[in-house]
């Protein structure tokens, strides 16, 4: 009788091992190969065809920022965005012109931005959150507003 009742324990602790390895390393491996893919993929393109223009950002690790630490679409309104935007547009532009100043490796080209253009909510939310990643990434301040999350 005490075989038989070792023998059924052993038999329950095996099936119960082996229920629970398989779908946990599954999931675990496809979130980090779903990471490291973000991580490589380190370019973000901005476009409108209807507008013919496009923003093309080359930036180690944002589009991983973007897709894991920046606000949802639809947390920030278009309005918020644009207005965020012509203010750390200008401000970028400044020390684009002043490489004496600025470090010309961190501010290298002049971002044409039109207030008078709706470049749709897309493009303010991607071109806003850069400006945040850049700002905490390169612990730098573009505006009087602090950057955060």
């Amino acid at each position: 009788m005490k075989t038989l009742q070792t023998l059924f324990y052993i038999t329950i602790c095996i099936l119960v091992a082996s229920c629970n390895t398989t779908k946990p390393i599954t999931s675990q491996s496809a979130q980090a190969e779903k990471e490291q893919a973000l991580i490589n993929n380190d370019t973000v393109t901005i476009a409108n065809d209807k507008l013919e223009y496009e923003i093309i950002i080359i930036e180690p690790g944002f589009n991983f920022w973007l897709a894991s630490r920046a606000k949802p679409k639809g947390y920030y309104s278009q309005h918020f965005l644009e207005t965020r935007n012509r203010q750390y547009v200008i401000a970028w532009n400044q020390r684009v012109m002043q490489p004496q100043r600025y470090d010309p490796g961190l501010y290298e080209m002049q971002i044409d931005y039109q207030p008078e253009i709706d470049y749709g909510y897309d493009v303010n939310y991607k071109l806003y959150n850069y400006f945040i990643y850049f700002q905490l990434t390169y612990k730098q301040q573009l505006t009087h507003f602090t950057p955060r999350i």
